[in-house]
């Protein structure tokens, strides 16, 4: 079992930057490929960025592309997301995922995911 623990959110202005963290425990880290998602209420989860376990090859959601960067430090057992020229539209509630498959096929797919985190709201005002 796999513990996800979100934090960095909160509420920017339009144009901000932001940085959301998220810790596991439970695991290896080193194993797992983790992943952003992120949910407007009343739509579905939506992917915005992946990296393989190794912290290879990445994939980034084409909404967020060239405004986000995922990246890991796995001596710290932690995942981040690197927001900038946030936009009113990126308003939601970021979860943190993680496979225990290395690699992961169709990484945009929720369902691939073995594990999620509670989950950090980011509001962008405008």
């Amino acid at each position: 079992q796999v513990q996800l623990v979100e934090s960095g959110g909160g509420l920017v202005q339009a144009g901000d930057s932001l940085r959301l963290s998220c810790t596991a425990s439970g695991r290896t880290f080193s194993t797992l490929t983790m992943a952003w998602f992120r949910q407007i209420v009343g739509k579905e989860r939506e992917f915005v960025a992946a990296i393989r376990s190794i912290g290879g090859p990445t994939a980034t959601g084409d909404s967020v592309k060239g405004r986000v960067t995922i990246s890991r430090d796995n001596a710290k057992n932690t995942v981040y997301l690197s927001m900038n020229s946030l936009k009113p539209e990126d308003t939601a509630v970021y979860y943190c995922a993680a496979s225990n498959n290395p690699i992961v096929l169709a990484p945009t797919n929720p369902g691939r995911y073995d594990y999620w985190g509670q989950g950090t709201q980011v509001t962008v005002s405008s």
